[in-house]
């Protein structure tokens, strides 16, 4: 956290090289963010581009009482959000990104509990690709990142009322859909 700081810290006064340092400390979560907004490799590492960009400009606005992690994450959602829409689309999730582990078949398993858990898993990816922008942001902050719903709110910049709001909707909608399948 001292490092992350004094990089930031270096940032600011011109120092190209500490910013190179924290892009490459959270190249992979920006990264794994705008591929499970975007669904496409080439789209994604453009949106994190974007994005490390975007922080490089704006990196006089960080608040250091936020997790740097979480501005950044906020800056690349709302930047693939505005993709999505420009795009007049549903965001895509990538069948080829690893899942959160609780949603892995541990090693102990029968093979026909891992068969049912990787056709439960394909339901439940094409089901998040028809999810609005706003709640797949929230589905892919809370479940794959772990946030909590005040981390999610300050990532969106929404309230913490909002972000449990589509996380239920989201829920609701992703169960109504795996049932009728």
């Amino acid at each position: 956290m001292d490092q992350e700081r004094a990089w930031i810290e270096q940032a600011l006064e011109g120092d190209r090289s500490a910013f190179g340092h924290l892009v490459r400390a959270y190249e992979r979560p920006v990264y794994n963010l705008t591929y499970r907004m975007l669904g496409s490799p080439t789209e994604a590492e453009d949106a994190a581009q974007e994005t490390f960009l975007r922080a490089y400009n704006k990196l006089a606005s960080y608040d250091p009482r936020r997790k740097f992690v979480n501005w950044l994450l906020s800056i690349a959602s709302h930047h693939c959000i505005d993709r999505l829409r420009r795009k007049k689309r549903a965001p895509q999730l990538s069948l080829e990104e690893p899942l959160p582990p609780q949603w892995l078949a541990s090693d102990s398993e029968p093979p026909d509990q891992v068969v049912d858990r990787k056709r439960d898993r394909e339901r439940v990816r094409r089901v998040l690709e028809t999810l609005p922008p706003d709640y797949r942001a929230a589905v892919v902050l809370r479940y794959w990142y772990g946030l909590s719903y005040a981390e999610i709110a300050a990532t969106t910049e929404s309230t913490e009322s909002a972000i449990k709001s589509r996380l239920h909707r989201a829920r609701r909608m992703m169960a109504e859909q795996l049932q009728a399948a």
